[in-house]
């Protein structure tokens, strides 16, 4: 199972940390053991792990009308930087 790793900005970094269990629940149905991380500079750059069992799905869950409302909740600048381990 790969494991990704999602870096952007948000405007509101308590915000954005306040909403870590939207994102849990937004991204349980393609992965699991979500991780949310704050630049340890403090600066308003975050990223979020997460172990993928279905990319495709999650690659289409993300481009949904309804996952760009929750990024404007939770406060996300685009663009959204994914990264994913290679074995």
């Amino acid at each position: 199972m790969p494991r990704i790793v999602v870096t952007h900005a948000v405007k509101d970094l308590a915000l954005w940390v306040s909403k870590h269990a939207e994102r849990v629940t937004a991204f349980g149905p393609f992965g699991s053991d979500l991780t949310d991380h704050v630049n340890a500079d403090g600066s308003r750059t975050v990223a979020v792990t997460v172990n993928v069992h279905d990319m495709v799905g999650l690659q289409k869950m993300l481009q949904e009308p309804k996952v760009a409302a929750l990024k404007a909740a939770h406060g996300v600048i685009e663009p959204l930087t994914m990264f994913i381990t290679k074995s």
